[in-house]
């Protein structure tokens, strides 16, 4: 399951956004620092309308989404990486999730205590990602003493090395390591390090409900440094999402059209999380369940297909795929086969974004 840390400086909506987005998760959102201590975990479906399509094509019994893990952090601080606000404990929480919901305060008011005292968002990313370069830098430091010892006599240590001592260059330059443009080979020599800058980072700039079709002054200075940094920034409202969930779901549509939106920050986060992830979505669907499964990009039918089941992968022979909107427009399956739409695919081909698939494999 794909897992999510939403982290930030103290008071910035992370909780309250966290909240909201599990609906009925128990996180508590205070107006101090320190509020959460332990990370509070809550999982949620991935909204997929398609689901609803297929499952009405195939006559399916149930429908089953995907889902997202949301890790709420408490909130860091400058000096985190040397233990400031219980720091060590919260970065490690960090290292466990695949992306970094970054929470960035982009409304003003004062009711709510901003830590630094005032709204910046340019100085708070930079207070964050300061502490977790730190973070990722006395990680690699330390990792550079022992292998340094190791690379007298071996090779695959000086390899290492190498590697190791050019992260930190880039680190000391300001970069952070997703930022470096590493190998396959390289990425899994520092793979085990967990490198919290090695994370894909989606920037959640939080705004009033004013504030949400449009954003504003702040919401522009971050999606500047998203755009530097090969991240995302996605406008959310903490305030918007909070009132969604109080509505009856008929009516959250009108709600965010009255405030010139189309869909809630859980889809936005969501969506973004998956482009800076390269994830695809492809669908199983009959009389038992219309099912959406979660692939990376480039994986070809045999390695889907074990996302399914490992069976699956060592026994497969073939890959029945028509893409999503042939379906649709046919009506039926039959109908799409009638018309050449379904394909037979073998074990090189890549499975595309929405394709609906049945395999065929050997026990």
């Amino acid at each position: 399951m794909l897992r999510a840390g939403i982290v930030g400086l103290p008071n910035v909506g992370k909780s309250t956004l966290f909240n909201a987005l599990v609906a009925n998760a128990k996180a508590e959102a205070a107006n101090f620092p320190f509020c959460t201590i332990e990370p509070n975990v809550g999982v949620v479906s991935v909204p997929d309308e398609r689901l609803k399509v297929l499952a009405d094509i195939s006559n399916s019994a149930q429908i089953v989404p995907t889902r997202v893990e949301f890790v709420d952090i408490a909130g860091l601080v400058k000096g985190a990486s040397q233990g400031e606000g219980l720091g060590n404990q919260f970065l490690s929480h960090i290292r466990q999730v695949d992306a970094i919901i970054h929470v960035v305060r982009c409304f003003d008011n004062d009711d709510i205590i901003h830590v630094a005292g005032s709204v910046d968002p340019v100085r708070d990313i930079e207070i964050i990602n300061l502490e977790l370069a730190l973070a990722d830098l006395a990680q690699i430091d330390r990792r550079i003493d022992r292998t340094r010892k190791q690379a007298r006599a071996n090779k695959d240590a000086q390899i290492e090395l190498t590697l190791l001592e050019k992260l930190s260059a880039a680190l000391n330059e300001g970069k952070s390591v997703r930022q470096l443009s590493l190998t396959e080979e390289e990425a899994e020599i520092i793979k085990v390090l967990e490198l919290l800058t090695s994370k894909s980072v989606i920037y959640a700039t939080n705004v009033s409900e004013e504030d949400l079709a449009t954003g504003n002054q702040w919401v522009e200075q971050v999606q500047q440094i998203a755009a530097t940094e090969d991240a995302q920034a996605v406008i959310v409202s903490a305030q918007v999402e909070s009132e969604l969930v109080e509505l009856p779901e008929e009516d959250r549509a009108d709600f965010l059209a009255s405030l010139g939106v189309d869909e809630g920050g859980l889809k936005s986060l969501i969506r973004a999380t998956y482009e800076v992830l390269g994830l695809r979505t492809y669908f199983t669907t009959g009389p038992k369940e219309a099912r959406a499964w979660t692939i990376h990009s480039g994986m070809t039918a045999p390695q889907a297909a074990g996302v399914i089941h490992s069976d699956f992968e060592r026994g497969f022979i073939r890959a029945e795929t028509v893409a999503y909107h042939d379906l649709v427009a046919n009506g039926t399956m039959t109908a799409a086969k009638e018309k050449g739409l379904v394909r037979s695919e073998g074990k090189d081909y890549v499975v595309q974004e929405g394709d609906v698939m049945l395999f065929r494999f050997n026990v």
